[in-house]
């Protein structure tokens, strides 16, 4: 009874910490973030800023992008505290307002990678997390979850599809009684024009 619910409760954690990494990686980061720093790393300006900063030195680049860093998490928690106290409006609209700040905090990081590594305690850090990721992903309850995820994304395509070929295409049934009810309310109209 006791291993059971151990069990229960470790997968229940685990799903959990799968629903949220899968709610931050396909909505935020690859819905939001992503195209962000694409963008912010195809700019003109950035490029040129890249190889200042690859000119600063190593604890100068390890400050400045803790400081970005910490701006962004202290972002996300009072974006979360706003939204649990009620605030949701608020909190949601300062937790995208966080997204391009980290959008160009991952770029920075992207950027100066090497210099931060350099430091034992934050490559050992970036290591772990890195590693904890893995982990998560290897985990059966992820890979069915993502399975899953693909399943549901591939079957509402496919209904969208049949959606706009059946109701939105020039020739469809649906569209034809449309222009019918248009033409039917233009000369109604006219007639009470005339009258």
């Amino acid at each position: 009874m006791l291993k059971t619910l151990k069990h229960k409760l470790i997968t229940l954690f685990q799903l959990i910490l799968v629903i949220g990494y899968i709610i931050f990686e396909e909505i935020i980061w690859e819905g939001i973030a992503h195209p962000i720093y694409r963008y912010v790393h195809s700019l003109k300006i950035l490029q040129k800023m890249e190889e200042k900063l690859r000119a600063v030195n190593a604890y100068v680049i390890l400050v400045l992008f803790m400081v970005m860093l910490a701006s962004v998490e202290a972002l996300g928690l009072y974006a979360g505290y706003l939204f649990v106290s009620g605030n949701m409006v608020i909190g949601l609209s300062i937790y995208l307002m966080k997204i391009p700040i980290a959008a160009f905090t991952f770029w920075m990081f992207r950027v100066t990678e090497e210099k931060l590594m350099q430091f034992g305690w934050f490559e050992l850090i970036y290591g772990k997390i890195m590693a904890s990721i893995a982990w998560l992903k290897s985990l059966e309850i992820y890979l069915g979850t993502v399975d899953l995820l693909k399943r549901t994304k591939a079957y509402v395509k496919v209904r969208v599809r049949e959606i706009r070929e059946k109701y939105f295409l020039k020739e469809s049934p649906f569209v034809k009684r449309l222009k019918r009810l248009k033409r039917l309310y233009r000369s109604i109209k006219q007639a009470l024009k005339r009258n």
